[in-house]
């Protein structure tokens, strides 16, 4: 039975470090910043049985403004609609429907987003980034 949680208490944090360890958007990441990134960031996590499959969060502030991030699936549980499904959870939650602009980036998973609203940048030249 799959459910989803908002519970921090809940996040296998070694099993979402292992993942985002080696991904090519936020590798190398240590344990101590998974967990950081964790405490201030609005969190799901996804589970199969009790056993975490899945994460995703959001960074906010509640009103205005929302980053989706470290959305994943472990490999081995892909394609049976549990991205979407944690999707949805995200795009429901109560404490994030208030929110105006929501923005991710990706470099792969467009047709997962759209399902949900998301689309290309209306003014790109306006957004600018420092890394």
């Amino acid at each position: 039975m799959i459910t989803i949680s908002t519970d921090k208490n809940k996040l296998d944090v070694p099993f979402v470090h292992h993942f985002l360890k080696d991904i090519y958007w936020s590798a190398p990441r240590t344990l101590e910043e998974v967990q950081i990134a964790i405490d201030n960031s609005f969190c799901f996590g996804i589970y199969l049985d009790e056993k975490q499959i899945g994460f995703a969060r959001v960074i906010t502030d509640y009103v205005v403004f929302a980053y989706v991030m470290d959305v994943f699936i472990a490999e081995e549980h892909r394609g049976k609609g549990y991205s979407s499904a944690l999707i949805e959870a995200m795009m429901s939650e109560p404490e994030l429907k208030g929110i105006k602009i929501w923005r991710l980036a990706t470099k792969d998973a467009h047709f997962l987003y759209e399902k949900f609203g998301f689309s290309s940048l209306a003014n790109p030249e306006r957004m600018m980034e420092k890394i």
